[in-house]
């Protein structure tokens, strides 16, 4: 099943979001050879797809995970969650309708 990994930022959070985003990119990559990644970005906090120093809000990833924990599990292990990015992190199941 697709869960919906949704984090939130603390304030501020670029220095250290830009620090980390090596490992970060290769675990999604992980998912993407495994063809269990549906999409993943960050959340910029002004409207642009280059925000500069305004930074991001947070992330959105949707992918294939066994269950909720190993969802979880995953989400526990990022390495933005390591390097104090995230303030929160929230995770659903996510029902893919388009595109089918």
């Amino acid at each position: 099943m697709f869960y919906a990994i949704m984090a939130t930022d603390v304030p501020d959070s670029l220095a250290a979001r830009l620090a980390a985003r090596p490992d970060h990119l290769a675990r999604l990559q992980v998912l993407q050879d495994q063809g269990r990644l549906l999409l993943a970005g960050p959340l910029p906090a002004v409207d642009s797809n280059d925000p500069g120093s305004a930074g991001f809000t947070g992330s959105l990833v949707v992918a294939e995970f066994a269950s909720l924990e190993d969802a979880q599990s995953w989400a526990n292990a990022d390495p933005y969650v390591a390097a104090g990015v995230y303030q929160h992190v929230t995770i659903k199941p996510f029902k893919r309708v388009f595109p089918a």
